[in-house]
């Protein structure tokens, strides 16, 4: 028996149908006469991994003309399959990571679009998979790429993305089956026919085209500063619009954000504050050495210190406490885009339940400075709270629950006397201090310095490990200051504290640090 048989490998994350579609496709390859082999390998929770369905198909007529079945494998082998059927664009670079796209044989149809994973999303930077260079991998390694974004497709004929996979597969042409076969198998399973059979034909004349069609890549982000309106939304925040117009023009638009935020955490008068602070660097931006090529003395890129610190600065005036996440969560915005993406009918009746164990941390920090404290300093308190405050899941949908975060959140009014922003305001104070004296003979520092504050984010455990590499970054700051190079030794340290939790990566490149300083300091001793 020498004919080999068809090979498939469909990767679909928790959700996108991917049993249906290898259903259809067993389905569809009997009804054209052929013998089909189906075997999926599960994947884990939280979007870790795709479930990987493996399908071969063999044609019945060849299988009775050698008098015996053939023998199909259970698993995907490298360099053997025939298409990979991708549900996301990183899964079809998981497959080509695992050798399953061959340059000399595998047609790769994927879907542009991204879901991120878990690590993507809680990784201390920035995470998220260079999507434009996948694409490139992708057209490097595939004999044939199909791709273009088919959970958009889906969204706009209402439909499921296995439907716009299966239309992507049939326009591909890589399954010797008519298209009759592809229909009939949506048309048997009953379920939403009229709107899935339209995608599926959407996606199959996209599909039938993708070799003249350009691949798209993703959008590139415009980076013209945006124009600073000339008059506030309300007269009363006129006067904020005012300062920001007479901030250097680079750091206007950054400042208008910074403003926005400002006013939608607390109120305008916390706005307010943000320009104070953030005034009190104008002048120095006059300190800024650069070299002769123009370049900064670091790795602090193309922005100076005060558009540094207008992000930094916002985003730190704005930390997440228990107020500010009981408000986000009972906000109407929050409610509409969760029944858009459970794409929840108008007349369908929609439930959320939030869970969430806050710390004697979060509770004392709501409290009022004085007693949030003394909460701290009393074992007896701290630990009958530990002992009270175990696992809850409150119900959003229901008044009782709606209105116990919502009363949480209406506690804004009172933040600036709780503990949590005692704390964080003279921790940033002490910041903004640290930057104005370096700048006038450490510019560069001082900008490497702004930058770090991105190590300082979200809430709990979270947020006290970000502040532990932050306070270890701050106790080099001085023996940094005195060396040349301490702006790109503070940027390599920064980026070593975001590379994981744990802290491992800072502890190495620190560990080199002393290691490369002792025979420096030997020859100090030599040459005294």
């Amino acid at each position: 028996m020498s004919q080999r048989p068809i090979k498939l490998c469909v990767a679909a994350l928790g959700g996108q149908g991917g049993g249906v579609l290898a259903e259809w496709l067993v389905e569809i390859a009997e009804a054209e006469g052929y013998l089909a082999q189906s075997t999926s390998v599960p994947g884990v929770a939280q979007r870790t991994g795709a479930t990987i369905y493996y399908l071969e198909f063999f044609p019945r007529d060849a299988a009775e003309r050698a008098g015996r079945e053939p023998v199909m494998a259970l698993m995907p082998v490298a360099g053997d399959v025939d298409c990979v059927v991708a549900s996301e664009l990183v899964e079809a670079g998981r497959a080509i990571q695992r050798g399953l796209v061959d340059p000399q044989r595998t047609t790769l149809i994927a879907s542009s679009h991204r879901s991120y994973s878990i690590a993507e999303k809680s990784a201390l930077g920035q995470g998220a998979a260079d999507a434009a260079a996948l694409i490139e991998v992708a057209r490097g390694q595939a004999k044939r790429l199909v791709l273009f974004d088919m959970e958009a497709l889906a969204q706009e004929h209402h439909s499921v993305v296995s439907s716009v996979l299966l239309g992507a597969i049939c326009g591909s042409g890589v399954l010797p089956f008519g298209r009759e076969a592809f229909e009939a198998a949506i048309g048997k399973s009953g379920i939403a026919v009229t709107t899935n059979l339209a995608a599926f034909a959407d996606a199959c004349a996209r599909a039938a085209h993708a070799d003249s069609a350009a691949v798209q890549q993703p959008a590139a982000v415009a980076a013209t500063p945006a124009a600073i309106p000339a008059e506030a939304r309300s007269p009363r925040l006129q006067p904020l619009l005012d300062r920001v117009r007479r901030l250097p023009q680079a750091v206007q638009a950054l400042a208008l954000e910074g403003v926005r935020r400002a006013i939608d955490y607390q109120d305008p008068a916390y706005a307010a504050l943000y320009l104070s602070r953030l005034e009190r660097l104008s002048a120095l931006e006059d300190c800024r050495q650069l070299r002769p090529d123009g370049s900064s003395d670091g790795g602090s890129g193309e922005r100076g210190l005060m558009e540094v610190v207008a992000v930094s600065l916002a985003l730190w005036m704005t930390f997440e406490d228990t107020i500010r996440v009981a408000d986000l969560k009972t906000r109407a915005a929050r409610f509409a885009r969760v029944r858009a993406e459970v794409r929840a009918a108008p007349d369908q009746l929609l439930g959320i339940s939030e869970f969430m164990k806050p710390r004697v941390a979060e509770i004392a920090g709501t409290l009022p400075a004085a007693i949030g404290a003394w909460v701290l300093r009393s074992p007896r308190m701290s630990g009958w709270l530990g002992r009270a405050t175990g696992g809850r899941r409150i119900r959003t949908h229901t008044v009782s629950g709606f209105l116990l975060l919502h009363a949480l959140g209406g506690l804004r009014r009172w933040r600036r006397g709780t503990l949590r922003y005692v704390e964080e305001n003279a921790r940033l104070e002490d910041w903004l201090a640290r930057i104005e004296r370096l700048a006038p003979g450490h510019y560069p520092l001082a900008v490497e310095l702004a930058r770090a504050q991105r190590l300082i984010k979200g809430y709990g455990e979270t947020h006290e490990r970000g502040w532990r590499s932050f306070a270890t970054l701050l106790a080099r700051l001085e023996e940094l200051a005195a060396r040349p190079d301490g702006a790109s030794v503070l940027a390599r340290l920064h980026e070593a504290a975001l590379a994981d939790e744990e802290g491992a990566a800072l502890a190495r490149e620190l560990a080199s640090l002393a290691t490369a300083a002792q025979p420096q300091a030997e020859g100090e001793r030599l040459s005294a």
